[in-house]
């Protein structure tokens, strides 16, 4: 299975990255939700893990973007803050899951598979 991980903090996306491939999963990173749609990564991925501040177009707004056409890539957002705006912005995200950093491994993977309804890596 691989999984997209839109993160802009660069040690967050590296050790995203790392905690999934140890794991089993192909893991791509992208440091906005710019560059992941300039990829055409959509297409090749089977989950998308995205921080829900990102820089420009917000975790969510990406989510809402690629669910409003017909492949629902299944989707999770992160994030480390709580802050007001945060919580009025990730309540706009419907039913997605959200892990609020730092999260567990364990919690991670679970979420991953609530939202592909895969067990295992790959």
């Amino acid at each position: 299975m691989t999984i997209a991980v839109v993160e802009d903090d660069a040690d967050v996306r590296t050790a995203l990255q790392q905690l999934l491939r140890s794991a089993g999963f192909e893991a791509v990173t992208f440091a906005s939700a710019e560059e992941f749609l300039a990829s055409n990564g959509k297409g090749a991925v089977d989950c998308l893990i995205a921080d829900v501040n990102l820089p420009g177009m917000t975790g969510v707004e990406l989510v809402k973007r690629l669910h409003a056409g017909d492949a629902r890539l299944p989707a999770l957002l992160i994030t480390g803050r709580d802050d007001p705006s945060t919580v009025a912005l990730m309540s706009q995200a419907g039913h997605v899951p959200q892990l609020h950093k730092p999260f567990s491994d364990e919690a991670l993977f679970d979420a991953i598979h609530r939202v592909t309804g895969k067990g295992g890596a790959r």
